[in-house]
């Protein structure tokens, strides 16, 4: 029992993550308004880019610029530096997200205006007469 207490502390950054994401989950899947079904998706996606970008992280790992005197003596160890990978291609999902968002935010604006809420139920049946 100790043993997995330890290791739930020791990991405890991934825990904050699923709870977020359950939390996302929930909000998509559970809501009935379109707001904050889209609210869900933001906190969602914002949890796996934090799962991401702690993926890349390395303990005592430094920033992965390289001196071109340094490099040229061959003098660089690549396993004393942090994968720049990761936090690239979240920052491209940062920006997909945002796009994303204001795209969704328009529509549901257009909703709104047409059937006057953004209530899924009373949009389905605004629809059905």
């Amino acid at each position: 029992m100790e043993m997995i207490v330890d290791e739930i502390v020791a990991k405890y950054n991934y825990w904050i993550y699923v709870v977020l994401m359950m939390i996302g989950f929930y909000a998509m899947i559970g809501k009935r308004n379109l707001m904050k079904k889209l609210i869900g998706m933001n906190i969602f996606q914002t949890s796996i880019i934090l799962f991401f970008v702690s993926t890349g992280v390395k303990k005592g790992g430094g920033i992965p610029i390289v001196d071109k005197y340094q490099a040229l003596a061959g003098n660089v160890d690549a396993a004393s530096m942090v994968n720049p990978l990761p936090h690239v291609l979240m920052l491209t999902a940062i920006v997909v997200g945002v796009s994303v968002t204001g795209v969704a935010l328009a529509v549901l604006q257009r909703i709104y205006r047409e059937y006057g809420t953004l209530e899924e139920d009373e949009i389905l049946e605004k629809l059905q007469r």
